[in-house]
């Protein structure tokens, strides 16, 4: 069924795509709502479907370890997790991030404890926005499926890990028609992975990763992660206009931010993440309304997303997500980005813990954002 239209359950396109793209090594423990991925994956390699090495670990820490030191040896790897998993991986993975290994990562999106839950919001990911990763945010699961190929090319290429995040539940055990590109299809866009003398441990010309640094160069190294993050912004849109032609998609965004709608609207809602298909549906008849979604949330697309915003006077940033004692991260985001300080601008925290997200609730939120004045932040949806 490559290549043709099928459908599958989140979990099982991912490990799906995964299987073509090859990794040689492929660790993890399991987490809710994350674990169908993983034990596809291991299936897949007790079935001898596939020949990478699969590494059963005792904890989140040690999968994120295993994933690390593989990649130091200059192979391929894979590793998944959410909520909890992703919080006890934190350690290893701001190490992956400063040792520059082209690691690819799932977050099936969790909120986080306490009180314990395990649905869907995207506090997990917010944790380790600031660790150096570049952070992918699917929509749907065919763009899930997409959103891995391309986080290896630009992971492998720019010496930079990648983390798709996916909404836990919501797609990742949700059935939806997709298409998994073949691995000869994947190829011509994904090399098989040769890793650049100098970026991995190797007796015949050693380095040392993650070394003890002084002040003298500290500063320097973190400078040089955060621009070339940044500079990877080109390399994302370019990469992903590349693979958009490969698999014959007919997507209209360029890797960074899509955009639905007039080219004048009223009002503009911000939001990432499955819940913009919701917005979709619900604002659908509405002639005034545009909607922005981010798929590229670190580095942060600040200059597109402004061109965009410009072009209206009224923004709805829906998140689900809260920076405690502050605001939404996304909202602290768009102001910091925004050129136009008096654009009437506010946040709108939806979907806590697993919280359904209604259409009559985007509705609401619509109306409320042509608003002058009242609170700057709300929250929607509380019984």
């Amino acid at each position: 069924m490559e290549n043709k239209k099928q459908i599958l359950e989140g979990s099982q396109a991912i490990a799906a795509v995964i299987r073509n793209i090859k990794p040689a090594v492929v660790s993890a423990y399991p987490i809710t709502p994350q674990t169908h991925i993983v034990e596809r994956l291991a299936k897949l390699k007790a079935d001898g479907d596939t020949d990478y090495e699969y590494v059963r670990a005792e904890s989140e820490f040690a999968a994120a370890s295993i994933v690390l030191g593989a990649s130091a040896t200059g192979v391929r790897t894979y590793s998944a997790t959410s909520s909890q998993g992703l919080l006890l991986m934190t350690e290893v993975i701001f190490n992956i991030a400063g040792m520059r290994l082209p690691v690819v990562i799932t977050c099936a999106n969790r909120a986080i404890s306490a009180p314990i839950n395990i649905w869907n919001d995207h506090s997990d990911a917010m944790v380790v926005r600031d660790a150096g990763w570049i952070h992918l945010f699917a929509d749907t699961n065919q763009e899930a499926v997409d959103l891995h190929i391309l986080a290896y090319k630009i992971a492998e290429k720019l010496h930079l890990p990648v983390m798709v995040d996916v909404d836990g539940y919501i797609l990742t055990h949700a059935y939806e028609p997709v298409i998994i590109p073949s691995p000869e299809i994947i190829k011509k866009f994904l090399p098989d992975y040769i890793p650049e003398d100098g970026h991995f441990l190797n007796t015949d010309n050693p380095v040392t990763l993650g070394a003890f640094v002084t002040p003298a160069n500290y500063f320097e190294v973190r400078e040089n992660l955060h621009n070339d993050l940044t500079a990877s912004l080109t390399t994302i849109k370019k990469e992903y206009k590349n693979l958009i032609s490969i698999l014959g998609r007919k997507n209209k965004d360029n890797g960074l931010i899509e955009y639905y709608g007039p080219k004048k609207p009223e009002t503009i809602l911000v939001a990432m993440g499955s819940v913009i298909g919701t917005i979709r549906e619900a604002l659908k008849d509405e002639k005034k309304i545009g909607i922005l979604k981010i798929k590229t949330y670190r580095p942060f697309p600040g200059e597109e997303i402004n061109k965009i915003l410009l072009t209206t006077k009224n923004i709805a940033v829906i998140e689900k997500a809260i920076s405690l004692g502050q605001a939404g991260p996304l909202f602290s985001d768009i102001k910091t980005s925004l050129e136009n300080n008096k654009l009437n601008i506010k946040d709108y925290i939806v979907g806590l813990g697993g919280r359904d997200v209604t259409q009559k609730m985007i509705k609401e939120i619509a109306s409320d954002a042509k608003k002058i004045g009242g609170k700057k932040i709300k929250f929607i949806g509380k019984i």
